[in-house]
């Protein structure tokens, strides 16, 4: 099969997407993400923070595996170019807050924390996360709880949340890294979409592993 030279200027991708009847679609979704880079800048590098809240891991006492789980998850899924900002910091209101402002503030796209969104007294990261957000997105935290639930009953007491600052989504996940991968397993299909509304960079992901949905383009 002959291949197809992918047209790299806003106005030549949709000219191709306007002919919907030839192309697959792998295909279209591929043009969308080409012609969503050609408005913006097409060299840009998506910058995402990954922010570990544990008080035993911010003092060194316990090795922490949310964040390494949540990078790997990326480096398999995404397939763009992206940098990571990660961070480690105790279960500490301000700390935490003036992380998550710093993240955003950096130009982080996608901040995703990992930790603290238990019922215990001082899991207390879907309060601060709410606190930074302007907007809430509360099927985020539904979507993942109702997933979650099939592998672990105790999944109900999880009180995570997503929600948007500026052009920066935020997702709380839990701990366990087996946890956070079945998290962003039941979501990640609204995240590429989710970052392009909000005015972030265009986030391609691995078809073999996330086909992520673009209703709006």
């Amino acid at each position: 099969m002959a291949s197809m030279a992918l047209p790299m200027t806003s106005s030549s991708v949709s000219e191709a997407l306007s002919d919907g009847r030839r192309l697959n679609g792998s295909l279209v979704a591929h043009l969308r993400c080409v012609r969503h880079v050609a408005r913006m800048n097409e060299n840009a590098v998506a910058r995402i923070g990954i922010l570990t809240v544990s008080d035993r891991a911010s003092r060194g006492e316990y090795e922490d595996r949310g964040g390494p789980a949540v990078r790997n998850y990326l480096d398999e899924v995404l397939t763009g170019p992206w940098e990571a900002d990660t961070r480690i910091v105790p279960d500490e209101y301000d700390q935490i807050k003036q992380a998550l402002i710093e993240m955003a503030e950096a130009g982080c796209c996608l901040v995703v924390t990992t930790g603290g969104t238990g019922p215990a007294p001082r899991d207390i990261t879907p309060e601060v996360t709410e606190a930074v957000c302007e907007k809430l997105l509360p099927g985020f935290g539904e979507q993942m709880r109702a997933v979650s639930v099939r592998y672990v009953p105790t999944a109900i007491l999880s009180r995570q949340l997503a929600g948007v600052r500026s052009s920066t989504l935020f997702i709380n996940l839990p701990g366990n890294p087996k946890a956070i991968a079945e998290c962003l397993d039941a979501v990640f299909v609204a995240i590429p979409d989710c970052v392009d509304l909000i005015g972030g960079p265009c986030l391609e992901t691995n078809p073999e592993r996330v086909i992520s949905y673009r209703p709006h383009d």
